[in-house]
């Protein structure tokens, strides 16, 4: 039951996953606590990795879950639920395209859609920082302002701000996450 429940959640989730990586965080997010799979420090944890680590962040964290559960078939069919929607909707999608970017109606529900998605990410964003940075897990949750955190926080923000004005193009993203993880040892 438990390999199947993993198939089942992660191909609503992959269903459902338009987007991107940080849309599908708050369903991931949503299913594995509900379910009991991972405490939210251990998501929060996991998402960090996983933007340390190659691939896309809903395969890194299918797999994870899923092999944290069910071991290497559990991993198996945890990523496979994810991607197979996604799979199949881009096999539809590249058969069909050319004749559906036609019709007003398909261009006007992809254009409706994107806003969602940036509204999903915003909430995701939001969401990380009230856990990370005030440790506001739930509305009755006791504030604690996390210093070191935020100090972590403007650094590297500021860090890409300055590199971008003077350098006059952006900062990799690899370069920012070695220099939080250096700040997170040095500070922490």
């Amino acid at each position: 039951m438990a390999i199947l429940e993993l198939f089942l959640v992660f191909l609503k989730i992959g269903t459902v996953a338009f987007g991107g990586g940080y849309g599908i965080i708050s369903l991931i997010k949503e299913e594995c606590l509900t379910h009991g799979w991972l405490t939210l420090d251990e998501l929060l944890n996991f998402i960090a990795v996983s933007e340390s680590t190659p691939g896309p962040i809903a395969i890194n964290m299918a797999t994870f879950v899923g092999s944290s559960q069910a071991g290497i078939l559990g991993a198996i069919v945890a990523t496979l639920g994810v991607v197979l929607p996604c799979f199949i909707i881009m096999l539809l999608i590249a058969h069909f395209f050319k004749n559906l970017t036609k019709y007003p109606a398909f261009n006007a529900v992809l254009n409706g859609i994107k806003p969602v998605f940036i509204g999903l990410i915003i909430a995701t964003s939001i969401s990380i920082f009230l856990t990370t940075i005030l440790n506001l897990t739930t509305i009755n949750s006791t504030f604690i302002f996390n210093w070191k955190g935020l100090i972590i926080f403007n650094a590297v923000g500021l860090t890409a701000i300055l590199y971008k004005y003077i350098v006059k193009k952006p900062i990799s993203p690899i370069l920012l996450i070695i220099f939080s993880g250096i700040l997170g040892i040095l500070i922490f």
